[in-house]
């Protein structure tokens, strides 16, 4: 992300939407959200994400939020895991951070502005990857005025923790991932190591015997470019383009795994409604290296990555669960974990390719729901928001907004079969937060 000196030689931000009523991308639709920082860890992708305020005019930002898919299309929201009230000595701009796991524990480093100085970038500790974190140390690990962590350990157990805006350095992490050995290095940003214009955002992984160094470039706006080196420490060589400039924000920020099979690019830009450069949205897309370990450029699409397993409706599924989603919101709930609300009429919430197996197949959905007032509907649709109506179910009031209960309704015969995405689509009467809506199950016909 930009230091504010660089904002303010940008001018206004570039405007713009990409993505359709329907699309997959961008993966988060809740919040605005940014800097992408991907993990797999327990055979699923964990997914952090710096926060966008709705309205942003600026980087307006607090905390961090945590989604996972093992799909690469439905993304579980699991809230806010650290904030700027974690750091006794941050006091704003809860900026790029990446997590990485080490001997049972989870060390989250991220950026941020100190209270009376500059940028400096703490790391925050963890016994589980949903937190919470605490801050270990109580000041920062680094505070040289840079930005944008990103942390790798090498094979032979070294970790390195690499930021950048505007150059590009590194420390050597020791065992305990919360101190570093020696002095920071600065790496030289010659055109031959990082191209005609190295800016921030560094993501640095290593592939076979490759290390890799994707960053943005170019500000402003910014597009993404990677180089290339034979150590963790260098030396670097600039290899080309990644992803060029798009997306409605002058800002973005890559990173890059492999999960499953496949190999991953996730970014930010502007596509939602209302997105800027100060209101961005996390995307990805799945790609290929070369035969020579060369990334391809890339496109921003709406599309997203491919559904790489079905998912399970026989089983409970968290409300906040979404493949894609118009209106809603979500908050950390009365009831355990986090529930949807923000439920207005002509919402909807898309659960892609939910595997109902062989005809009849689902009979029935349970719901766990409550409302202060009722009237609302949830219209159990498929293919599409127009497609099949499998059943409605009627929310009536159950006592208080946060007076749970569960409720259970029929489907049509036969309707809910094979492998469908799922619309659920509410109507009622009116606006207004109708009800608040924790988890589903659909219930397999006898």
């Amino acid at each position: 992300m930009l230091s504010s000196k660089l904002v303010a030689s940008i001018g206004v931000a570039l405007g713009g939407l990409l993505q359709s009523a329907l699309a997959d991308n961008p993966i988060i639709q809740t919040i605005y959200s940014a800097d992408p920082a991907p993990f797999v860890y327990n055979n699923t992708v964990w997914l952090f994400a710096d926060h966008d305020e709705d309205g942003s005019t600026n980087y307006n930002m607090k905390d961090w939020r945590l989604y996972s898919s093992t799909d690469m299309v439905n993304w579980r929201d699991y809230g806010v895991v650290m904030t700027l009230k974690t750091f006794s000595w941050a006091r704003a701009d809860a900026w790029a951070a990446q997590a990485i796991e080490r001997n049972g524990k989870f060390y989250f480093y991220a950026s941020m502005t100190r209270t009376g100085a500059s940028y400096g970038i703490g790391v925050g500790v963890s016994d589980t990857i949903t937190g919470p974190y605490k801050d270990p140390i109580g000041k920062p690990l680094v505070a040289n005025g840079n930005i944008d962590p990103t942390v790798m350990i090498d094979d032979d157990g070294q970790a390195y923790m690499y930021w950048g805006n505007p150059g590009v350095y590194y420390v050597k992490l020791n065992k305990d991932m919360i101190s570093y050995s020696g002095s920071v290095v600065s790496i030289p940003t010659t055109q031959q190591a990082f191209g005609p214009k190295f800016a921030e955002g560094p993501w640095v992984y290593k592939r076979n015997s490759t290390y890799y160094n994707v960053f943005a470039a170019n500000c402003c706006p910014e597009d993404i470019r990677y180089s290339t080196a034979p150590t963790a420490t260098g030396p670097w060589t600039y290899k080309g383009v990644v992803m060029a400039t798009a997306g409605g924000s002058f800002t973005n920020h890559p990173a890059v795994i492999d999960y499953k099979g496949g190999s991953y690019f996730f970014y930010h830009n502007g596509a939602l409604p209302g997105g800027s450069g100060y209101t961005r949205s996390i995307a990805v897309e799945k790609f290929s290296y070369g035969n020579d370990g060369s990334i391809p450029t890339l496109k921003m699409t709406d599309a997203g990555a491919p559904q790489i397993e079905s998912l399970n409706p026989y089983v409970r599924v968290e409300a906040e669960t979404i493949a894609f989603s118009k209106g809603l919101k979500t908050e950390a709930s009365s009831d355990g974990g986090i529930h949807v609300t923000g439920i207005n009429n002509g919402d909807y919430l898309k659960v892609k390719g939910v595997d109902f197996g062989a005809a009849p197949g689902a009979a029935s959905i349970t719901l766990r729901v409550a409302a202060q007032s009722g009237g609302g509907k949830i219209e159990v649709r498929l293919g599409s928001l127009t497609g099949t109506l499998a059943g409605t179910c009627n929310i009536d009031a159950t006592g208080g907004a946060s007076t749970w209960k569960t409720v259970t309704c029929q489907l049509t015969s036969g309707a809910a079969a094979g492998k469908q995405d799922v619309f659920f689509k509410f109507v009622g009467n009116g606006n207004g937060n109708q009800f608040t809506w924790n988890w589903w199950q659909f219930d397999k016909a006898a």
